[in-house]
């Protein structure tokens, strides 16, 4: 009884069969669903990154051939090297926008050529009829009138003066519009300055004005149209004689920035449409109101701005002029 009681020992080399939980095989199942999501996740983030870089590599294409297209003269279509068909559909409706824009940009251009070429012929055409008359009105001047035919004709001389400056201020405008600027050279504001101040010495005096000139000692070089900046000077000079009260104050900064200020019986408004063509307040006298604008178009031709404020009583007009 004792030996058959006894334990069955076990063969050598035989292992128990593994038993596995349901547990255990919910956890193992689980682990592979993990993996392969993450490994799902992994493969759409570099999808999305690509797809990502892509568009903002096509952007930058449209950033880049925008800006060529908007500033030169140029009929070329924007290219994309992507090929996705959103992107292409969204640079071919720039495409359509921009042939637009040029043919907008064509017409304007050919309206404005016309109409400055139209503005020098009437000031051609006006020119000879104004000289005749200013001419009879000379011969005029030695009859013997009344007092009253005598009034008459110095109006109508002030008339006449007053159109010939006009056809003048028209030509000019037209000419500067429309030529172009040849080659900046090396320009120094404070001799230029100086010059022109000296110029214009006569007509202060006439006017009683006694300008306060505070120029920086050192020369202020700038690469410029320089008959440009001389009209440019000499607008803004006539202009303050124009309109000052007496005083006059002309500073050129080391920075090359160009103030001219003085007192003046001008409203915000009135100051902020100096440069308006045309635009004359109502103690301009003899004015065109073409001065201001020359001066602004001349100035932004040359890369420089010009801005006009007006502060408790005194008119600034400030020109500046970067060191390219």
């Amino acid at each position: 009884m004792a030996a058959r009681s006894a334990a069955i020992p076990r063969r050598a080399g035989c292992a128990r069969p593994a038993r596995h939980t349901v547990q255990e095989i919910c956890i193992k199942r689980g682990n592979k669903m993990a993996i392969f999501v993450i490994l799902f996740l992994l493969a759409a983030a570099v999808v999305l990154l690509f797809r990502i870089s892509s568009i903002r590599r096509s952007l930058r294409e449209i950033t880049s051939q925008l800006g060529e297209k908007l500033s030169g003269d140029t009929n070329t279509p924007i290219f994309l090297s992507s090929g996705d068909r959103q992107l292409r559909r969204f640079a071919a409706e720039i495409n359509v926008q921009l042939r637009e824009l040029r043919s907008e940009r064509l017409r304007l251009q050919s309206g404005d050529a016309e109409l400055k070429t139209a503005i020098t012929n009437i000031s051609h055409d006006l020119r000879t009829p104004l000289t005749a008359i200013s001419g009879y009105l000379d011969l005029l001047e030695h009859e013997n009138f009344s007092s009253a035919a005598r009034r008459y004709l110095d109006i109508i001389r002030e008339r006449t003066l007053a159109l010939n400056t006009l056809m003048e201020e028209l030509l000019r405008y037209s000419v500067a519009a429309s030529e172009e600027f040849s080659a900046p050279e090396e320009v120094c504001l404070n001799s230029e300055l100086e010059q022109c101040l000296a110029e214009f010495y006569g007509v202060f005096i006439k006017k009683g004005i006694i300008p306060t000139v505070n120029i920086a000692r050192e020369p202020v070089i700038r690469q410029l149209d320089k008959t440009a900046l001389r009209r440019v000077l000499s607008n803004i000079l006539n202009n303050a004689a124009r309109y000052s009260e007496g005083d006059l104050s002309v500073t050129l900064t080391a920075e090359g920035e160009l103030i001219f200020a003085n007192r003046a019986e001008l409203t915000e408004v009135q100051a902020e449409r100096l440069f308006d063509r045309f635009y004359t307040v109502e103690n301009s006298g003899a004015s065109t109101g073409l001065g201001l604008s020359i001066a602004k178009l001349l100035t932004e031709k040359n890369g420089g701005k010009i801005s006009a404020e007006y502060q408790r009583g005194i008119l600034s007009v400030r020109v500046y002029f970067p060191d390219k």
